[in-house]
């Protein structure tokens, strides 16, 4: 490779760099980026009289903002090398064994956390500076916007060195990331890409009323210098020391004695990191005795003695090639992106949600865009922005089409509403087959063996065009077709049968009423005891019901005079459906009445669906977002790291899957102390 082509990679890389760090506008992926920094590296490895003073390879960071005063770090903040893989790990001990002549004797395991990194300088315990990392040389001066930081001490506890400079990363926790973004869109205002631009921004404002505004925090995970301080053996010791001072230090890390330790702590904590209030890209390891530290040294950007383990990337850019729609079953028309396929969060991508048409406008999305995807954890992957400067200008602005794709009517957009929606009633087969799909599920009529591929063989041949042909199908029709034996026949028909004798409750959810969940079906059922009682009510009897009110009396009333409403339920009663309750529910249909649950996470006995319909079912109530209101959270694998620590703040209890099940068979006393 020749001099011009080295350049070129390290003007890309410069480039980049600077928009990341000093613009907080990044256009390529953390592991593109990372990319590019080892192409360099390999072939000035290969090359060494090709190395120039300012390579990128040669420096720590980038060059800091103009917006700040300049500050010069005391002791420089270096950046760390990557590891991606445990062979990469065994490779770093191996160097550092061979310069010690022996292994390290034991390792300090840190979560690698995606904020701003910053030095915190005291002075006879008083914090007189605060910068950002800038090129590791020098920073810019954010201390009056660090002081309105409340997770910063002004002043150290105890007998305070008269100088220290600690290290830390200032990071915004999910939960009031969450807050501001959802602040920010009821402004109308500009909402952040992800917690890490949000960190940086709130830390470089001009007036430190809008830092303290946000509710930041910070980790602080190193010392970088002290005068008159004690001697410290281990970096461990180091951060206990630390702590007493007090600061801020996380609890997650870990001391441990082998390399093999570090890869079962590396391992866990990424299983882990979705549990988390706060977004962590990796773990950091750290040699722990700090004269082995010290014989280490540093390269001229990094430590020897330290080496982050990056997980793989949860976002990524990739082309945005069209823009699409999908129609549910009430007829909402929701917007979806068609990708360039890409992998992140350990999936291929193809598709990504948008949506609505106003969030489509709102980030500015066009056909032909390179769009940042995110994917964390088990959450459907979304379109975060575009990546404005790569714009070529031959990119289209996209607009909700006039008509449904699928059934040709045209698609409105109610007053007063951001949804739009399909006016093809049961002609739409998109419509009819999400419909149908919600009618037998496990919340509403519960039809085992009638999933989607069932349903688009049903509607495809002809044999169900509303939901009260399900009760009319013969068996004669799905014998000797592919997949469809006797065996499966028959247990297709004996599920249609039972579900004949489900209770009006079941039914109402299943019919897909807007606003009609679960615990509203239930309480329609109670209250009027028959879907033809229903029907005939007026609206003002219906808001009348407890927990109803005009919203939802509306939209059961609209449903009730629909001209197709009438005749689906006669065929429905023609098929054998119950449509009435000879007399109450027995009581454990009440068990959960006034409990309010969380869900979050994943349940190995119940889907999200199923788990919520169990509850509904017992007369509780399942909501989306943790609140005083709150009767408990129910915790699976990997749950939302903001909800559990919503529940902690306010009091809540926690409970696993095993007293969930318990609640569900004994009611509120299985609750105990919920902890």
């Amino acid at each position: 490779m020749d001099d011009v082509t080295i350049e070129q990679l390290r003007d890309q890389i410069r480039y980049h760099a600077h928009r990341y760090y000093v613009l907080d506008e990044p256009e390529i992926s953390d592991a593109d980026y990372d990319a590019l920094l080892h192409q360099l590296v390999a072939i000035e490895a290969e090359q060494p009289d090709l190395i120039t003073p300012d390579s990128p390879t040669q420096r720590i960071g980038t060059t800091p903002s103009d917006l700040f005063a300049p500050v010069t770090h005391r002791e420089p903040m270096f950046s760390l090398d990557n590891a991606e893989s445990t062979g990469d790990l065994e490779a770093w001990e191996d160097r550092a064994a061979r310069q010690l002549g022996h292994a390290p004797s034991g390792y300090v395991c840190e979560l690698k956390i995606d904020g701003l990194a910053v030095s915190l300088t005291y002075e006879n315990g008083v914090l007189v500076r605060a910068a950002t990392r800038g090129d590791g040389t020098t920073g810019e001066d954010i201390t009056a916007n660090v002081r309105a930081i409340e997770a910063v001490p002004l002043r150290l506890f105890g007998d305070a060195p008269e100088t220290l400079e600690a290290r830390g990363e200032i990071y915004f926790p999910i939960h009031a990331f969450e807050a501001l973004n959802a602040a920010q869109l009821d402004a109308g205002q500009r909402v952040f890409a992800n917690p890490r631009n949000a960190a940086a921004g709130s830390v470089r404002q001009k007036d430190p009323a809008v830092t303290a505004s946000r509710d930041l925090s910070i980790w602080v995970y190193q010392l970088g210098f002290v005068q008159g301080g004690p001697d410290l053996e281990r970096h461990w010791e180091m951060m206990e020391y630390l702590a007493a001072l007090g600061f801020r230090t996380n609890p997650a890390s870990e001391a441990v004695d082998d390399l093999a330790a570090v890869e079962r702590y590396v391992a866990e904590t990424e299983e882990a990191r979705h549990r988390l209030d706060y977004q962590t890209d990796g773990v950091v390891i750290k040699v722990d005795s700090l004269d082995e530290q010290a014989q280490l040294g540093f390269t001229a950007k990094a430590p020897r003695w330290a080496i982050a383990y990056k997980f793989p990337p949860e976002e990524q850019i990739t082309m945005l090639r069209g823009i699409e729609v999908g129609v549910g079953r009430t007829g909402r028309v929701t917007p979806y992106a068609v990708l360039e396929p890409v992998f992140v969060g350990g999936v291929t991508v193809t598709n990504a949600t948008l949506h609505n048409e106003d969030e489509v406008h709102r980030k500015d999305v066009r056909i032909g865009d390179q769009v940042i995807v995110r994917r964390a954890g088990e959450v459907i992957p979304e379109v975060v922005g575009p990546v404005v400067s790569l714009r070529t200008g031959a990119e289209k602005i996209w607009n909700m089409p006039d008509d449904c794709p699928f059934c040709g009517n045209p698609i409105v957009l109610p007053e007063g509403e951001k949804v739009a929606r399909c006016t093809g009633g049961l002609e739409c087969p998109s419509r009819l087959r999400e419909w149908l799909s919600h009618f037998v599920g496990r919340s509403g009529m519960d039809i085992e063996g009638m999933g989607y591929k069932t349903i688009d063989l049903l509607i495809s041949e002809g044999l169900i065009n509303d939901p009260a042909d399900i009760f009319f199908l013969e068996p004669e029709a799905l014998l000797g077709r592919e997949g469809w034996g006797e065996l499966s026949v028959g247990k297709l028909m004996a599920g249609i049968d039972e579900a004949r004798h489900r209770r009006p409750a079941r039914l109402l959810i299943g019919l897909g009423i807007r606003h009609v969940g679960g615990s509203v079906a239930r309480v329609l059922a109670r209250t009027f005891r028959s879907i033809d009682a229903l029907m005939a009510a007026s609206e003002e009897e219906v808001a009348a019901v407890e927990g109803v009110g005009p919203t939802i009396a509306r939209s059961v009333r609209d449903w009730a005079t629909a001209p197709e409403t009438a005749p689906l339920i006669e065929k429905l009663r023609a098929g054998g459906v119950q449509l009435s309750d000879s007399e109450p529910e027995a009581a454990t249909g009440d068990r959960l009445s006034g409990v309010t649950l969380v869900v979050t996470g994943t349940l190995a006995g119940f889907s999200r669906d199923e788990a919520k319909a169990a509850v509904e079912e017992r007369g509780g109530k399942v909501t989306g977002s943790v609140s005083k209101k709150t009767t408990a959270v129910v915790a699976g694998d990997s749950p939302g790291g903001s909800k559990l620590t919503k529940a902690v703040e306010l009091g809540v209890p926690i409970i696993d899957e095993g007293r969930f099940v318990l609640l569900l068979d004994q009611g509120p006393p299985a609750l105990g102390d919920g902890t």
